[in-house]
């Protein structure tokens, strides 16, 4: 083998499930589930039945891990696929090839939801991940972009999605994937407490040396970087695959039906130009770009080799919803590429099988960094989302002053005392530590946590459902504020009422926010 090859999935969506349903909400997911996650776990299971293992490393958020085992989403989605094949039917009667092409699809996806999916994702992602097929990453629980976060809170959200996804999978992740490959100088200490091994930035964060891993800073916390030369062959929005003249175009509708039945056929030509989609021309690129993919990462690998007398790697990392989604043809193109590496002499493997290879360096201190707008913060946070920025900011102030304030919490007793010494619990705190969990905050952690998603900030730099995206980020702070002050008042009843009608949004069953106090457990005594 010439060198090894590194696919990373990044799984992610905010919590949308009971906020709204078209054109931003709960659409937005089902529409990913069906075109993604159902045809790239269908193309996962196909390859393992063909013997092969260590293919995907793959990311699935907490908070879109949580939808996709939740029973009210579950229903959802089922309905929708539904809906999927009402309207390839309804539209027979004026395009009969679209219709029966996508009743075929729809046909499809229903038989493997039904097969696979009604008791929600978690059994099958264990599945892959217990067999091999693929190494599952972790990450903070509704995806905040950390390097913006008091230590306390990016602390608190790690170890809850780190929590939860033991909680689904079975064992803790010891790969993140970190929201929005963010990065500040010391977050790796972090990484080593929380017990995480591994994460992702992106290739700029390296100066563009992603021929090896790298251990960062003092730490033994592994950093990857994404490859862009590889990576942009596929995600560019000027020259990447998906844009090619045969594929589905993602932009044009058959608004009756709100089917898809034109491709691509030139970046400029507009709707109503645009030619009908052709499966056999379509699958002619499938093959035709697959093979191109191939020979780059080939020939990345051989260039690595002779520059550094030894193989190498090349990791290529993506969102996951680019392929079915985004891309129509994605996943036959994964299958297609993950098939042929192996005969051009290219080992496949997870990030986990990389640093078991011994494909890992010396260390490196990666700059402030993403994977955004100018490699920096500008998209998170840039003078357009400086509201944003200070919203975030007060509703950390306010979960951590709820979190601090004594009255929080049940008073210390003796006995908790003594329980506390014998588990080997070291505080730094004086006066009170929280004995047992408080519904009320732990409510109002849940709600800060929602209302620090990446998403919103993202969505309103890039102009994409901005409007959504504010009211969002409006409603979860606002929740945290109204809660605060009534705790502050001494009006726990009225704080508990309120709280109670937040039940669709209770995300993360296991939330406990006595993990923001300043209380280090020790390692278990057994």
């Amino acid at each position: 083998m010439i060198g090894t090859f590194c696919l990373v999935l990044h799984s992610h969506l905010p919590w949308l499930a009971h906020h709204g349903r078209w054109p931003v909400g709960e659409e937005w997911l089902y529409q990913s589930w069906a075109h993604s996650y159902l045809p790239v776990v269908e193309v996962l299971h196909t390859l393992a039945e063909e013997g092969r293992r260590d293919l995907v490393t793959l990311g699935v958020t907490p908070v879109l891990a949580a939808q996709l085992d939740d029973p009210h989403c579950l229903r959802g989605m089922h309905d929708w696929l539904g809906g999927w094949l009402l309207r390839a039917h309804g539209a027979a009667p004026r395009l009969p090839e679209l219709a029966a092409r996508e009743h075929r699809l729809a046909s499809a996806a229903l038989a493997q939801f039904e097969t696979r999916w009604r008791h929600g994702a978690s059994p099958i992602l264990r599945a892959l991940a217990d067999t091999g097929v693929c190494e599952l990453l972790g990450g903070p629980a509704t995806h905040p972009f950390a390097p913006l976060l008091d230590p306390r809170v990016r602390g608190f959200a790690l170890e809850t999605g780190l929590a939860d996804a033991t909680r689904r999978i079975g064992h803790r992740p010891a790969g993140i994937w970190a929201p929005e490959c963010g990065y500040a100088p010391g977050m790796e200490e972090g990484y080593a407490a929380a017990g995480v091994r591994r994460f992702l930035v992106d290739g700029p964060a390296l100066h563009g040396d992603t021929a090896l891993a790298r251990t960062v800073g003092d730490s033994d916390v592994v950093c990857f970087g994404r490859d862009l030369d590889v990576t942009y062959r596929v995600w560019s929005p000027r020259k990447g695959y998906p844009g090619g003249r045969d594929y589905r175009d993602f932009h044009t509708f058959d608004h009756p039906s709100g089917l898809k039945p034109a491709r691509v056929t030139g970046r400029t030509v507009p709707p109503e130009r645009k030619r009908a989609y052709d499966p056999v021309r379509a699958a002619a690129a499938v093959a035709r770009d697959a093979a191109d993919f191939v020979s780059v990462v080939r020939e990345r690998l051989v260039g690595i080799r002779e520059r550094l007398g030894r193989p190498g790697l090349t990791v290529a990392a993506f969102d996951t919803e680019l392929f079915g989604h985004w891309w129509h043809e994605g996943p036959a193109w994964l299958a297609a590429v993950l098939r042929a590496l192996p005969d051009a002499g290219v080992r496949v493997s997870t990030l986990r099988g990389a640093v078991d290879a011994g494909l890992v360096t010396g260390p490196v201190r990666p700059p402030a960094s993403s994977w955004g707008s100018g490699k920096d913060w500008r998209v998170w946070a840039g003078g357009q989302v400086a509201d944003l920025v200070a919203q975030q900011a007060d509703v950390q102030r306010e979960l951590l002053a709820a979190v601090d304030r004594p009255a929080s919490w049940c008073e210390r007793s003796e006995t908790v005392a003594r329980e506390q010494q014998v588990r080997g619990i070291r505080s730094g705190r004086t006066g009170t530590v929280p004995i047992g969990r408080d519904p009320v905050i732990d409510a109002l952690a849940g709600q800060a946590l929602l209302a620090l998603s990446s998403d919103w900030a993202f969505m309103v730099s890039k102009n994409s459902a901005a409007g959504y995206a504010r009211s969002r980020a409006d409603l979860h702070a606002g929740r945290v504020g109204e809660l605060a002050r009534l705790l502050r008042a001494g009006r726990r009843r009225s704080a508990a009422r309120l709280a109670s009608g937040w039940g669709c949004d209770a995300v993360f069953g296991h939330l406990d926010a006595r993990g923001l106090c300043a209380v280090s457990p020790a390692p278990t005594v057994r």
